[in-house]
Parts: structure tokens; C-alpha cells; sequence
């Protein structure tokens, strides 16, 4: 899959948050397995308040799916792998034809 074919997840983080820099080690497990379909970046923001505006996050951590220039599904505060792994099914993978 081309690299602009994939979604985009963003992880707003900031070094004076214990809860983000648990879940480093998880994004980047999810990086990794789903490397096909998704591009994880992080923005601190604390070095990028403005993107965390322009994403209406107030609380770090946060995920934001981007599909499409759009954001599609958000997550506040510290999640767990099963939580990150459920939004992102609903997302990246193809729904079966009823």
C-alpha cells in the first residue's frame, strides 16, 4: 500500500506526562504490526501547542485516526492495548459484506 494510502495515527505526548511515555513502548508495537496500514507520529505538545488546538486535545496522551485528511476516531488519556486495537479495527480493516 502506497505510503498516502495508509491512516495516520497521531500521538499527542509531552514529556512531563508519566501516562504517554508508559504507552511509547505500546505505540510502537502497534507501529510495527500495522505498518501496512498506518503511520504512527508523535507530536509533543509541548513543542506543538498549535497542532493540539488545530486537534481540540486537552489531555495528554491522545490518539487521533486520520483517514483522508479527516479525523475519523479519538482517544483520551491513557489507553490499553485492547482500547487502541479496537479503534483501530473499526478503521483499518475491511467490514465483511452482510
Amino acid at each position: 500500500m502506497p505510503d498516502d494510502a495508509r491512516s495516520l495515527l497521531v500521538f499527542f505526548t509531552s514529556r512531563r506526562s508519566g501516562p504517554a511515555r508508559r504507552m511509547e513502548s505500546l505505540l510502537a508495537h502497534i507501529a510495527r504490526k500495522e505498518r501496512d496500514k498506518l503511520a504512527v507520529k508523535r507530536v509533543d505538545v509541548d513543542e506543538r501547542p498549535d497542532l493540539a488546538q488545530r486537534f481540540n486535545v486537552s489531555e495528554v496522551p491522545a490518539l487521533a485516526l486520520v483517514q483522508g485528511k479527516r479525523v475519523v476516531a479519538t482517544l483520551e488519556g491513557r489507553a490499553t492495548a485492547p482500547t487502541i486495537e479496537s479503534m483501530l479495527d473499526s478503521h483499518l480493516r475491511p467490514t465483511a459484506a452482510a
